[in-house]
């Protein structure tokens, strides 16, 4: 299993085989197990239009990231920097950190853009969709991107984290994102069990609630641990969500594709 993460990022059409498979996948179920009968603007198809022209803008993005980061997490080997060699951590200790820390630059960046306005102006362009599916998960304007993806970075450098770990966290992030986000029911049960260590759908979607302070709440992308330990986690009826924003964008706006683009950098956002 090393040996195939270990070089994964070489291989960028199974890279993007896992993604497509695991979006194809809870496409499908969520038409067979909704949570919510959503009644698209047009059609369900056009809605993944628009939030598949974000998610290549992400990917064109974080694949030219890529490059230093392979070289960052080369260079962190060579140098034994980072808390993965300052622990002489084996195998199983240099995933378990390297998720760890990856998990956390993921919960990190997205409280740090909630909690600074002008961050806000890109990221809410991830909260104005207001037909919450498995084609939310990767809309992400290119300054909401391009952050995730330093923070990232400074987490592979403190964390000295090796190809594999941050392979198999950039995996498990993909399936998660598909998972959390797409319109799919879970028994209650089921969902509140798995919310103890990971982020479950109903959790990620009391997030996506359009009034605070749930708006301001589960910022988790993996594991729940974050949200637990900073007092950021919260809970709320599935059936009480609505989403999208109480401000700043037009719900009949959300899948303007130029609009979107160009809303962060107006004057009246504040």
């Amino acid at each position: 299993m090393i040996d195939y993460f270990q070089d994964l990022e070489q291989r960028p059409l199974e890279r993007m085989a896992i993604l497509v498979g695991g979006l194809l996948f809870f496409w499908i179920l969520e038409g067979a197990l909704p949570v919510f009968p959503l009644r698209y603007r047009t059609t369900k198809l056009s809605h993944a239009g628009v939030n598949f022209a974000f998610t290549v803008i992400h990917l064109i993005i974080h694949s030219i990231l890529a490059i230093f980061i392979v070289w960052l997490s080369d260079w962190c080997q060579q140098h034994a920097f980072g808390l993965v060699h300052w622990t002489k951590a084996g195998i199983a200790w240099s995933v378990l950190i390297g998720v760890l820390a990856l998990d956390f630059s993921s919960w990190w960046v997205h409280w740090v853009m909630h909690q600074q306005k002008f961050l806000w102006r890109f990221h809410l362009i991830h909260h104005s969709d207001t037909k919450v599916d498995v084609t939310t998960g990767l809309r992400h304007h290119p300054g909401d991107s391009l952050l995730r993806g330093l923070f990232f970075i400074l987490l592979i450098f403190l964390s000295g984290a090796p190809m594999y770990a941050v392979m198999i966290y950039q995996t498990l992030v993909v399936a998660f994102t598909a998972f959390t986000h797409a319109n799919i029911a879970l028994p209650e049960s089921i969902d509140k069990a798995l919310s103890y260590l990971v982020i479950s759908p109903n959790m990620h979607k009391v997030h996506h609630h359009r009034n605070q302070p749930y708006t301001d709440t589960n910022y988790g992308a993996v594991l729940s641990i974050w949200d637990r330990l900073f007092g950021t986690f919260s809970v709320l009826n599935i059936k009480d969500v609505k989403y999208g924003l109480d401000r700043y964008y037009p719900a009949e706006k959300d899948e303007e594709l130029a609009t979107l683009l160009k809303k962060p950098f107006l004057r009246s956002q504040d």
